[in-house]
């Protein structure tokens, strides 16, 4: 399998406080802190590396919360490539007390400058490789002009991979109109970023902007995915799967990437995000997945769809033009 570059263009220090209850306007006793690097994109190589999968990522880092993030990310044995900057880098903090949706307080982060940014495209057409995917997943950060998102996804085209992006608001629509060969918004940021009442409308829009298919997650519901050519794919979510939804989404992002850098087709990867999804609900902490329940969450789906034959193989970035 060719290696899946995974880029996070605002990444963090995910801090997870662990409280008896959420209160508004009181002083709220915190029982567990976990303090880790993050942004969609670490959650989604972390999620790679866990599975044996080879990933790098890739990130701008600056100040000391950047020097932070990769020590860490060294300490957990993640290759990976730094951009220095020299704005501090953000922090998140998520707060969970296992009754309400966890509250995340997410700061914005700094602005990359133009020179960032074409050291990040270079930094992926350098590791990005033909069959492989490049990945770029998260927020952007403030004022980010939409040619520096459109040059990292034509160095990743340029060298031949897979482009997947898993982002939301104006830089979904910049990936769109960037050829990304998939989008992957939830149903929200589907309907805002395209400004449709149904969610067909906003899938449609996404496609007819420049995406190659748009795979559309929907919580409980399941998953979407709809090409070029109209035909829509469906996935459904596995059942009875309850606990801690942040990072859900980067790890059914991961297990999209994982299943279609394999040859699996779209249908497998599907699954495959589904059941990843499912199975970083069960973790404890964003960013991790309970990889002992993998098997269990597989069958809960029924049989896999059958693996497509080569010759019917999704083409290549470069014959997609």
């Amino acid at each position: 399998m060719a290696r899946i570059v995974v880029v996070t263009p605002n990444p963090a220090i995910d801090v997870t406080y662990r409280v008896t209850e959420q209160r508004i306007g009181d002083t709220v006793r915190v029982h567990g802190v976990d303090r880790r690097a993050g942004g969609k994109g670490v959650n989604v190589v972390r999620v790679l590396a866990a599975l044996g999968i080879p990933a790098v990522a890739v990130q701008p880092l600056g100040g000391a919360s950047g020097r932070w993030i990769a020590d860490a990310l060294s300490a957990e044995r993640i290759e990976t490539v730094t951009v220095h900057v020299p704005a501090e880098t953000r922090q998140t903090v998520a707060v969970v007390d296992d009754r309400a949706h966890p509250t995340l307080f997410a700061e914005s982060g700094h602005p990359l400058s133009d020179a960032a940014w074409r050291r990040l495209a270079a930094a992926v057409g350098d590791r990005a490789e033909p069959g492989g995917c490049v990945v770029l997943s998260g927020s952007v950060p403030p004022r980010t002009d939409p040619r520096q998102v459109s040059g990292v996804i034509a160095a990743a085209r340029a060298a031949g991979a897979t482009v997947v992006v898993d982002t939301s608001g104006p830089a979904l629509l910049v990936a769109a109109g960037a050829q990304a060969d998939y989008v992957t918004p939830n149903e929200a940021e589907a309907l805002a970023a395209s400004g449709a009442t149904t969610l067909r409308e906003g899938m449609r829009a996404l496609v007819d902007a420049g995406a190659g298919t748009v795979v559309v997650s929907r919580g409980a519901d399941g998953m979407v995915a709809l090409g070029r050519d109209g035909a829509e794919t469906r996935q459904v979510a596995v059942p009875d799967v309850h606990g801690n939804p942040t990072g859900a989404g980067d790890a059914a992002t991961a297990g999209l990437v994982g299943a279609l850098a394999d040859g699996g087709g779209l249908a497998r990867a599907l699954r495959s995000a589904a059941v990843l999804g499912a199975a970083a609900v069960l973790a404890p902490v964003a960013g991790e997945i309970d990889a002992a329940a993998i098997d269990g969450l597989r069958a809960r789906l029924g049989p896999e769809p059958s693996r497509p034959h080569p010759s019917a193989a999704p083409r290549s970035p470069e014959t997609q033009r």
